[in-house]
């Protein structure tokens, strides 16, 4: 920012510290927990995944903005995360695919950005005192209160013990049947009968929805309140259990007790991010905060059924304990960066869930085998 700018932006900390900048996007206040993402693109599909429902996301990558933004990115059909923090203010988008600029995106959907911000800096205090509550602030006339922005981000309850996944689940069933993006058709539609899938949506990414389409799945999408009745009423072959943000033990008190009652009819099940969290409570493990968590598309994670490493798209602030799966679940997948738990299995069972995005929106594609394996558990015991 140029010395003489007057800040128009200001991102306070819990703990006094205050960060100055150029606001855009939306103007006014909000109040969350302040992570940080790695990733070099997807800022859209990072900004309207539901997991960063209560998140302001620091980008460590400072060219955001660049490619623009177009409603074939959306993975919700509004943002879920609070707000933004980059280093450079976002210039004029240059990528054909682009229908409009991330700075009038961001007014649209009333969304808070900050640019020229010491992201560097700002990393190093989330990595060093975990992630903190902080207030973000844009007035266009760099008025300030800054004893209250401080209170506001020490008052913040924060995300342990928070039920976010009603806030971003669907409202009622629908049916899904968009396959994943691809040159030169764009989004395709599947048609014909197909693998019967149950989604239960805690806040579902619309990839892992074209996922599903893509490896034959017939999608039924219910909100994350659906009973173990009513997963069973629709028939399904397999049940997907979705990602989605906040605390996965207060999702737990109503979501386990139906992945409990699906668990007892023997369905290949497959679970993502939150799903994988929620299925580990039901099978008797436990969940725990982490320090900054994890939030980027290069995190490198081993599969130790094969010994192959895998690099994939992370979002998670909570892990499952590994040191609390029960007799007859095993763990399958380890991250390479702490050594935390990143998959499970139970044993003699199609059943099996990991940590982090392999529908890779955005990220890489080594873990789209999933999605692959989990159809193939559905074939085998349609076969059967």
């Amino acid at each position: 920012m140029p010395a003489l700018q007057k800040p128009t932006a200001c991102l306070a900390l819990a703990d006094g510290t205050l960060f100055y900048g150029h606001g855009f996007g939306a103007t006014g206040e909000t109040v969350a927990e302040l992570v940080f993402n790695t990733a070099m693109t997807g800022y859209q599909e990072i900004m309207t995944d539901p997991s960063y429902a209560g998140q302001v996301v620091t980008f460590t990558f400072p060219h955001i903005g660049n490619t623009g933004v177009t409603a074939e990115d959306d993975e919700t059909a509004t943002p879920s995360a609070a707000g933004m923090v980059v280093k450079w203010d976002p210039t004029e988008p240059s990528n054909w695919r682009a229908t409009g600029d991330l700075t009038a995106w961001l007014s649209k959907v009333g969304r808070i950005g900050v640019g020229g911000i010491d992201t560097r800096r700002l990393t190093r205090a989330i990595r060093q005192q975990g992630a903190p509550h902080v207030a973000l602030a844009h007035d266009p006339e760099g008025r300030f209160d800054i004893e209250r922005l401080v209170a506001k981000a020490r008052a913040w309850k924060g995300l342990v013990g928070l039920d976010l996944a009603k806030d971003v689940t669907c409202a009622q069933s629908y049916r899904w049947d968009e396959k994943r993006w691809a040159w030169p058709e764009g989004y395709t539609r599947r048609d014909g009968p197909g693998l019967r899938v149950v989604a239960v949506d805690y806040g579902a990414k619309r990839n892992i929805l074209r996922c599903l389409a893509s490896v034959g799945c017939e999608v039924t999408v219910l909100p994350a309140s659906a009973t173990t009745e009513d997963v069973l009423a629709l028939n399904p072959e397999g049940v997907f259990l979705s990602n989605g943000p906040g605390d996965p033990a207060a999702t737990g008190d109503y979501a386990v007790p139906m992945i409990q009652g699906v668990l007892a009819q023997n369905l290949p099940l497959f679970g993502i991010c939150l799903g994988h969290q929620m299925l580990a409570l039901a099978l008797g493990a436990k969940t725990r905060k982490m320090n900054h968590g994890h939030h980027g598309a290069n995190h490198p994670v081993k599969d130790l059924t094969t010994g192959k490493v895998e690099i994939t798209s992370m979002n998670h602030g909570f892990t499952v304990d590994a040191d609390t799966l029960p007799k007859g679940v095993s763990e399958t997948h380890v991250s390479l960066f702490d050594g935390t738990n990143c998959g499970i299995a139970v044993d003699g069972k199609p059943v099996f869930s990991v940590q982090y995005h392999p529908e890779a929106s955005p990220g890489p594609q080594d873990s789209f085998y999933l999605f692959e394996r989990f159809a193939a558990a559905m074939q085998a015991r349609r076969s059967a």
